[in-house]
């Protein structure tokens, strides 16, 4: 069955086709027959009646850098009438507009199937969801004080300091062990977030990869292995980092299949957990996961497209 897909994302002109997965999403819903739809958070309108709209724009995408998409006229879309599901996958910071897409989203429940589900995006930032599952994480301190922060590294030595809602691994700070300019970093993040911030040991084993294993449906799909740039320690894509075919050690196995149940119980049908040296489990991506282009192309397998299945299989 065709179905109308609407896409909740940042424009389609900027995307990059090489790994975009809001793009491979969009090619594969096309290549099985369904009619795609792009739409931008800010045009999102509650009308009177509590009918949810947006202005959206037919799209027909293509594998063409530079080329790649063709959009139609605006339409009026009542995503709850109109359109059968909703992919959220707009990058990115989780601030206030952010969580009230997700509260509008929430109304159309029981019309049209959300991927993934707007409640529980809401309540699983990538930082505070992963808290649930401490028992795999390194030791992680979530504070704004300086004084816990000197007492966590008194006992932990060097940290990485990171903004508890960012995203892309923008703005992760290194302390080293001797604390060098953590009273200043703090100041600055405490002028910049008004939330606590996520503090943990720095891990050496980062330099030898970050682990993105993607779970679709609460079931283990894929996994890549990111490498830091020169000079980084960093190792997401978007700052610089390169990625390489992996495999699974059992470590990374047991913390995907400790959450996966939960995943799918929340309707949290595609997420993207990463694990640093094979075993410490830093995050869970939730909002707008990343990496099955790059997972696909190495292992030969088709995540858009299983993606796909479990959503039609949702809707079934």
């Amino acid at each position: 069955m065709a179905l109308k897909i609407a896409v909740q994302m940042d424009p389609i002109e900027s995307v990059n086709i090489k790994g975009d997965s809001s793009f491979a999403l969009m090619l594969a819903a096309q290549e099985r027959g369904h009619e795609v739809f792009e739409y931008h958070v800010e045009s999102l309108t509650l009308d009177a009646d509590d009918r949810l709209y947006a202005q959206g724009y037919p799209v027909k995408v293509r594998k063409v850098q530079g080329d790649h998409f063709e959009k139609g006229e605006a339409v009026r879309l009542d995503l709850g009438k109109d359109i059968d599901v909703v992919l959220m996958r707009q990058d990115p910071p989780f601030h206030m507009g952010y969580i009230t897409a997700t509260h509008l989203l929430e109304r159309i429940a029981g019309e049209t199937l959300v991927v993934n589900d707007p409640v529980s995006v809401r309540n699983a930032p990538e930082k505070v969801m992963v808290l649930d599952y401490r028992r795999f994480m390194p030791p992680t301190l979530v504070t704004r004080s300086v004084d816990e922060v000197r007492a966590f590294m008194a006992e932990h030595g060097a940290v990485v300091v990171k903004p508890i809602h960012g995203n892309g691994g923008k703005a992760i700070f290194r302390i080293p062990a001797d604390g060098d300019n953590l009273t200043a970093l703090l100041e600055v993040f405490n002028q910049t977030w008004p939330e606590p911030h996520m503090v943990q040991p720095f891990l050496p084993e980062v330099t030898e990869g970050d682990k993105r294993i993607v779970v679709i449906d609460g079931e283990i799909a894929g996994a890549i292995n990111r490498i830091p740039g020169e000079g980084e320690f960093r190792s997401n894509l978007a700052m610089g980092g390169s990625a390489e075919p992996t495999g699974l050690t059992d470590r990374e196995r047991e913390i995907c299949e400790a959450m996966g149940p939960n995943l799918k119980r929340l309707g949290l049908t595609f997420v993207g957990i990463d694990v640093i040296g094979g075993k410490y489990l830093t995050e869970i991506n939730v909002t707008s996961p990343t990496g099955i282009v790059a997972i696909s192309e190495f292992d030969g397998t088709d995540l858009a497209g299983m993606i796909w299945d479990a959503i039609e299989g949702r809707l079934s």
